[in-house]
């Protein structure tokens, strides 16, 4: 008797099990990624419930957006939305995304700071990859206050930030970015760096000042010691360095292909003609390869440096100005013969 029961309710009641089951796994635990590769979902301050749905729609199987909404709707995830990116993986599930999502589980993204000219392209180079305001972080970097507290004024603040990837997450501060730029700083100039600045009687941020001239001068990287040399030697002669990009910088005309004479002139600080010594900062962020050319310059006897007529990107040096004027010759007829103005 007991059998026959057994049969009459037990196998029905395992094949709802099974079913119940089979629906579970279906909704919530089969893949929610219709692609075949790791898709990034982002999750702004601004976002709500039905915008997330909106965000997760587009890359999600219909069963597995059913589940995530399923989750969603009968949970308390609206009272508390974790701003962030989460990677969504090939196989994971509404449940595992739902999860990720709920507890603030996001992958961390790979920030490169790039070597450009000026404070404004950088932070429009950073907000575009992390969750920043452009406009709010080129205000703090133009801001005196701000750049105190960091140890630096308006003027050596890019000297803060060392072209390097890093990893960090999508959603930091820009207190904490700040902060985050500042150690990694702290960390690249190590003791044998500053050994060598002390040994040239150079602060870190005089080193990136030169090194920001050197990278506008040539992007050969086996020349940047030649050049740096040259610019050392100047400064030890007393002489003005006459470097026509800082020329660029005081003009904030950086499409400039020649200099000429009335352009030197212009009345400011970083024009290196009227000048004796270096700028008050730099005139871009160097490259890594920049900052170790300066410490790692040429010791030499050349005060002149002219581009090579062969537009190779590379220089002619001289050490006296005679030679340097015949250097110079060349090149601007090279430049006429070109057309180039």
């Amino acid at each position: 008797m007991k059998s026959i029961i057994t049969r009459k309710y037990g196998i029905p009641a395992a094949v709802c099990l099974l079913v119940i089951l089979g629906i579970t796994y279906y909704f919530f635990f089969s893949n929610i990624n219709a692609q075949e590769k790791t898709v990034y979902l982002y999750i702004d301050d601004d976002d709500n419930v039905d915008s997330v749905f909106a965000k997760v729609k587009p890359f999600a199987t219909d069963a597995g957006m059913t589940g995530f909404s399923t989750l969603v709707r009968h949970s308390s995830y609206d009272e508390h939305i974790r701003t962030g990116r989460y990677a969504i993986e090939p196989g994971d599930g509404a449940f595992t995304v739902f999860r990720r999502i709920k507890n603030g589980l996001q992958t961390p993204l790979n920030l490169t700071i790039p070597s450009v000219r000026t404070l404004d392209r950088l932070a429009g180079a950073v907000g575009s990859k992390l969750m920043l305001d452009s406009a709010a972080l080129y205000q703090a970097l133009t801001n005196e206050q701000v750049c105190k507290k960091l140890g630096y004024d308006t003027t050596t603040v890019a000297c803060m930030f060392i072209p390097n990837t890093y990893d960090m997450y999508w959603n930091i501060s820009q207190e904490k970015f700040l902060e985050r730029m500042k150690k990694e700083s702290e960390k690249f100039w190590n003791d044998e760096r500053l050994d060598k600045a002390e040994a040239m009687h150079f602060s870190p941020e005089q080193v990136i000042t030169l090194a920001s001239i050197v990278d506008e001068e040539t992007a050969n990287d086996a020349e940047k010691p030649m050049v740096a040399g040259m610019y050392i030697n100047r400064l030890n002669a007393d002489m003005p360095l006459q470097a026509d990009p800082t020329i660029k910088f005081a003009l904030k005309d950086f499409s400039l292909k020649r200099i000429y004479n009335n352009m030197l002139s212009v009345n400011s600080p970083y024009n290196t003609y009227r000048n004796i010594g270096l700028p008050p900062g730099p005139i871009r962020i160097p490259t890594i390869a920049g900052i170790d050319a300066v410490l790692d310059h040429v010791h030499h006897t050349y005060l002149y440096m002219c581009a090579k007529e062969d537009f190779s990107g590379t220089h002619n040096f001289a050490r006296t100005y005679p030679e340097h004027l015949v250097n110079a010759a060349k090149y601007a007829a090279a430049l006429n013969q070109r057309g180039i103005k």
